[in-house]
């Protein structure tokens, strides 16, 4: 099991910003493919983006623009820049950690776009 500590969520205006952080301890962070979900009450976890060893990066349509997903090797850290929120980015995201033989999760932390 390798844990993933999430840290970044909270409440924010329409149009405002945060940044997820996603801190993974052991080695195999920089071999996986990592990854942020949402997930609200009732709906299945959608993938958010997702950014391999080497940097090449994946976003959802709903991302794209908005979003910038990025990966700190040195410190086994990947983040979330979210920008121009909106009350439909509401949810829960958590980060994932995969590879050719492993699937982890982080607990996750919620992020909350309203006035």
């Amino acid at each position: 099991q390798v844990p993933l500590v999430e840290s970044g969520g909270g409440l924010v205006q329409p149009g405002g910003s945060l940044r997820l952080s996603c801190v993974a301890s052991g080695s195999i962070f920089r071999v996986s493919v990592m990854g942020w979900y949402r997930q609200v009450p009732g709906k299945q976890r959608e993938l958010v983006a997702s950014v391999r060893s080497g940097g090449i990066t994946n976003y959802a349509d709903s991302a794209k623009g908005r979003f910038t997903i990025s990966r700190d090797n040195a410190e086994n850290t990947v983040y979330l820049e979210m920008n121009n929120l909106k009350p439909e980015d509401t949810a829960v995201y958590y980060c994932n950690c995969r590879g050719i033989s492993w699937d982890f999760w982080g607990q996750g932390t919620q992020v909350t776009v309203n006035n």
